[in-house]
């Protein structure tokens, strides 16, 4: 099949087009050097928006002689693109919001190698360095609001959702709409298109129009799940670990909907900074909700945790089925419990800096065979720990799935392998094979989903249990 393409140039929008010449420059030599794939490959994902294709490689071949460069324009820059999907345009003018989207690209991918890793003053070497790391990025895309008033909903659930779910997280969003309340999500499709769509409307028949649409992503991720039109504020943090930091320190609650391993990978992040005693106290509304065919799904990752966490993780959230209007009011009291203690606290409405976030939950998981056969799943440990690798194993399999270095690692080695205790494997396998006949783990399409994993019970480990 031909894929239509054209050619055009587009201006900045926002404060890069107030660039010093020495900033413009920075930015020319930049894009141009070792990251100038990676600046192509998300730029490609961004112009791709609305394609119901969620395998990276095969966006990247579909598009071969797609490029994109950053030349000087009037004393500033412009973004030149080459061989650019049709699909973004309008006659011959890139839609608005992609050209936003494209330039947040430009911010992030170049200003990350750029100012962050190049920068003395930021430590990655400490949990504070890579918090103020995390700020410092935020600051930069322009979304940390120091007059904020209303609440940041953060939402997450996948991108491959049936429609009676998808109209679901709508509803949800509306609710939160009408309550002035703004929505953080993946920026990708389904569950993370679902609540903002609903939420504009809310805010239309309330006359809100400061409305933050806000969309969180990844370089590795972001091909997958292109961002959707309706995102206001994009921001390509530069590794998984980042971007779900970014959700917990941005959001003032969390709204989980139906979803696949990257959703439950997102629920054991929360659930094991939560689980910190040094957070016991800090208010954080979380909630899991679906519609009632949905209710299974939930019973079984309420199960799942409640089997390798305890009775103190599934304490930490709520579940609400096909009850939107809980949902919103749940997070409106919660939110007011949060604005009430950051003031007692004297912290910032706009970014949690007191939640406590372990180092070993933000240094970046490399899903290699070796690190994902030697996750320690066994249930002889303290459960914040065991929810860290658990969060790693969900990781792993989704860049088996979806992110082109994962896909290539499952056809150059094989299966990664999980190994652990059987009560753990058992009831991991069980879920997992749950996503895979739900069509959860990627969109339906004519080929068979493969899984990129394989299951392993360390009898050894059950002997010891014993």
């Amino acid at each position: 099949m031909v894929h239509t393409v054209k050619n055009t140039t587009i201006l900045p929008h926002g404060y890069l087009d107030l660039l010093s010449q020495m900033e413009a420059h920075r930015l020319l030599t930049a894009s141009q050097g070792k990251i100038h794939e990676l600046f192509r490959n998300c730029s490609l994902a961004v112009l791709n928006c609305g394609d119901d294709l969620d395998d990276s490689r095969k966006l990247y071949e579909r598009y071969p002689d797609f490029d994109i460069a950053v030349i000087r324009e009037n004393g500033g820059i412009a973004l030149e693109l080459q061989n650019a999907p049709a699909s973004a345009f309008v006659g011959d003018k890139v839609i608005q919001g992609i050209r936003e989207h494209l330039f947040a690209v430009l911010r992030d991918i170049v200003f990350a190698e750029d100012t962050l890793y190049l920068n003395p003053a930021l430590n990655l070497t400490t949990s504070r360095g890579i918090t103020n790391a995390v700020y410092h990025l935020l600051r930069n895309a322009g979304v940390l609001n120091p007059n904020l008033e209303s609440g940041l909903i953060v939402c997450w659930g996948g991108h491959s959702i049936s429609r009676e779910e998808y109209d679901y997280t709508k509803e949800v969003g509306y609710q939160l709409g009408l309550r002035s309340l703004n929505i953080c999500t993946g920026c990708g499709a389904g569950a993370m298109k679902g609540p903002m769509k609903g939420a504009t409307i809310g805010h239309f028949k309330q006359r809100f129009t400061e409305g933050q649409y806000l969309g969180i992503t990844e370089p590795g991720i972001i091909a997958s799940e292109s961002p959707n039109p309706i995102v206001n504020d994009l921001v390509i943090m530069p590794d998984i670990e980042k971007r779900l930091e970014t959700f917990v320190r941005l959001g003032h609650g969390v709204v989980v909907f139906p979803g696949g391993v990257g959703t439950a990978e997102e629920i054991l992040y929360l659930l094991s900074i939560l689980l910190d005693p040094a957070n016991q106290d800090i208010p954080f509304p979380f909630v899991l909700s679906g519609p009632s065919s949905a209710r299974n799904y939930f019973a079984e990752i309420d199960q799942f945790i409640g089997l390798t966490l305890g009775e103190e993780a599934r304490s930490k959230y709520d579940i609400i089925i096909d009850d939107p209007e809980r949902v919103a009011q749940v997070m409106e009291r919660g939110v007011q419990k949060v604005s009430e203690y950051r003031m007692q606290s004297d912290d910032t409405m706009f970014f949690n800096w007191s939640l406590n976030i372990d180092y070993d939950s933000q240094i970046p998981f490399e899903p290699t065979h070796e690190n994902m056969l030697t996750l320690d799943l066994s249930l002889d440990r303290p459960a914040r720990e065991l929810a860290v690798d658990l969060r790693r194993a969900f990781s792993g399999i989704v860049a088996g799935n979806v992110k082109p270095a994962g896909i290539q690692a499952i056809e150059d080695h094989g299966l990664f392998q999980l190994r652990g205790q059987s009560e753990i494997m058992d009831s991991l396998d069980s879920m997992l094979k749950g996503f895979i006949s739900q069509n959860r783990m990627k969109i339906p399409s004519d080929q068979e989903y493969l899984p990129c994993y394989s299951i392993v019970q360390d009898e050894a480990l059950a002997e010891l249990k014993n």
